[in-house]
């Protein structure tokens, strides 16, 4: 993969501290649901900076969408969510990654018919970035595979996309959308907020018996805890994606 020009098209705050850029390539070749980009940031004095993001939008559309995960101590994502402006320009390469993907097709097994393999999503935070990239592809074909999603955010505040997942899953039959607030609830909620827990988790997610195709996507701990309880619950490993924040990338 090779660095190319991109211009910031589009920017709005998602929530306190993260921020969704569209940034216009040349030559986009698009996506698969779930990949990433890197991005490069170059400094006057020629010093340089590479990050890591999932990219956010549909793999039906013609643009790169990302949602940027301000980090205090970071290099590029104060840059990307209190910085950048409209026709700034950044570098990006990719995108990449062939294993934490979902294409319309390709979860089919032998009986099922086309693309109809139960598909569980389980993110974190911000880990519902590549997530929500598989639900707005899932919902632009027309899939008809099962879609759930269940999705651990601290507050309301915090939740990513949420006035879009709300409006899918009631317009998207075969998507459902379970919410776990580890802090505090929106106003009504009919339970007081608690961590995600074992229970939880399997009261939310298809039965082992259904092979679901399982993508779980959020901090290291959060990841592991979760891919852990569903082996012990009968989930084959293999049937298991994971993807995990954080990590410098090379230049």
């Amino acid at each position: 993969m090779t660095w190319a020009p991109g211009r910031i098209t589009e920017a709005w705050t998602e929530t306190p501290g993260t921020r969704s850029l569209v940034i216009d390539i040349p030559h986009w070749p698009g996506h698969i649901a779930g990949q990433h980009v890197d991005v490069r940031l170059t400094a006057e004095d020629g010093y340089t900076a590479v990050r890591s993001y999932s990219i956010a939008s549909s793999s039906t559309s013609k643009r790169l969408e990302i949602t940027v995960d301000k980090l205090a101590d970071g290099e590029v994502s104060p840059y990307l969510v209190d910085v950048a402006e409209v026709g700034d320009m950044v570098e990006i390469r990719g995108p990449a990654g062939g294993w934490f993907i979902w294409r319309q097709h390709a979860g089919a097994r032998a009986g099922d018919g086309e693309n109809m393999r139960p598909v569980q999503l389980i993110g974190g935070g911000s880990g519902i970035v590549p997530l929500m990239s598989m639900i707005r592809s899932h919902g632009d074909a027309h899939s008809a595979a099962p879609f759930r999603l269940l999705y651990s955010v601290r507050t309301p505040e915090r939740a990513l996309f949420r006035d879009e997942l709300v409006r899918r899953a009631a317009e998207d039959a075969p998507l459902e959308v379970t919410w776990n607030f580890s802090r505090a609830t929106p106003a009504g909620w009919p339970t007081p907020p608690e961590r995600l827990d074992r229970e939880h988790v399997m009261a939310s997610v298809f039965a082992p018996a259904e092979r679901a195709a399982v993508y779980v996507c959020g901090s290291t701990p959060f990841v592991e805890t979760v891919a852990n309880w569903l082996v012990d619950a009968g989930y084959d490993a293999a049937d298991i994606k994971t993807e995990r924040f954080g990590g410098v990338v090379p230049a």
